[in-house]
């Protein structure tokens, strides 16, 4: 079973009781110092859980004052720019349904730039919140990639994501494209996620590159009602303004 970092531990022990009603909107949520004695974890992990909540927007931090539970909280929240986002359910628990070998179809041989019929590996994994699937994600690689070598999906690691495998058989990812748009639950994606089909849904159409070379491809589906999609962007620090010198 993959050890968790204690933050994300830590995270999901006031995670659960929010989502749950159990805390009411509006609470302050007791310090990090309280949660580091309660959990008996050190400040800086009480501090690393309670930015990753406000980071999902599970609570709201407001200067001076703490970490409080929204008024009106958003049910949950998926990571897209987190390292985690690399296994594509950042911010949920995964949930490994099964790994297949397939002949790729349109779109997802347009998608990897494969011929129709070419053999991909699909794996399948749910997004778990409260024991609940309310995400699906689907990935798909060439299987000519990774095929005669110990870093097929099969012969993955438990929580090994596809980008250290690809990296290992020389296929370094260097680029990714990121496509969302909104439609109709399938009825195979229904039956896994145990929603009804036709519901609308966000989906994430999510490809990595290599060199220019699509080498992986996937998409998360998760439900409008439930589920948030966070983009956390950097952005360069503004230089300072180069001294123009005298009679400038």
């Amino acid at each position: 079973m993959e050890r968790q970092p204690r933050y994300v531990w830590l995270a999901e022990q006031l995670r659960r009781p929010i989502q749950r009603g159990e805390i009411a909107p509006g609470t302050r949520l007791p310090s990090r110092t309280r949660l580091a004695r309660r959990y008996r974890v050190s400040e800086q992990v009480s501090r690393a859980a309670l930015r990753l909540l406000a980071t999902e927007g599970v609570v709201e931090a407001r200067r001076g004052a703490g970490y409080f539970v929204p008024d009106n909280p958003v049910g949950h929240h998926i990571l897209r720019t987190d390292t985690g986002s690399v296994q594509g359910l950042g911010g949920l628990r995964r949930e490994v349904v099964g790994t297949e070998q397939q002949r790729s179809q349109p779109p997802v041989s347009t998608r990897l730039r494969l011929r129709p019929d070419e053999p991909v590996y699909l794996t399948t994994a749910r997004g778990m919140a409260l024991d609940r699937p309310v995400a699906l994600h689907l990935s798909w690689e060439p299987a000519l990639i990774t095929t005669g070598t110990l870093h097929t999906p099969f012969d993955a690691a438990p929580g090994q994501s596809p980008i250290s495998r690809l990296e290992a058989v020389g296929h370094p990812v260097d680029g990714v494209v990121e496509e969302v748009c909104l439609r109709a639950l399938k009825e195979i994606e229904a039956d896994l996620m145990h929603a009804t089909p036709g519901v609308p849904v966000l989906v994430v159409e999510r490809t990595h590159y290599s060199r220019g070379r699509p080498v992986e491809t996937s998409d998360l589906i998760s439900t409008t009602d439930q589920c948030r999609l966070v983009y956390r962007l950097s952005l360069p620090r503004p230089r300072p303004p180069a001294d123009a010198g005298p009679g400038a």
